[in-house]
C-alpha cells in the first residue's frame, strides 16, 4: 500500500470488507429520529384523548 492509500484509504473497499453487515450511523440516526418521531405523536394523541375523557366526565357531572 502506497503513501497515499494508508493517507486516504479507499471509503468503499473499507465498507465492503471491514465494515460490511453493520448499520451506518447515518441509518442508525436516521432510525431514532423515526422512532422519537412516532413515540411523540402517541404520546400527544394519548393527551388529548385523555384531556378529551376529562372533559367528557365532567359535562356528564354538571348534567347529573
Amino acid at each position: 500500500m502506497s503513501l497515499l492509500g494508508r493517507i486516504f484509504p479507499d471509503d468503499r473497499k473499507l465498507a465492503a470488507t471491514k465494515y460490511a453487515g453493520r448499520e451506518s450511523a447515518s441509518t442508525s440516526s436516521a432510525r431514532a429520529r423515526k422512532l422519537k418521531h412516532r413515540a411523540r405523536g402517541v404520546q400527544e394523541a394519548a393527551q388529548q384523548g385523555q384531556a378529551w375523557e376529562d372533559a367528557d366526565r365532567q359535562r356528564e357531572r354538571r348534567r347529573r
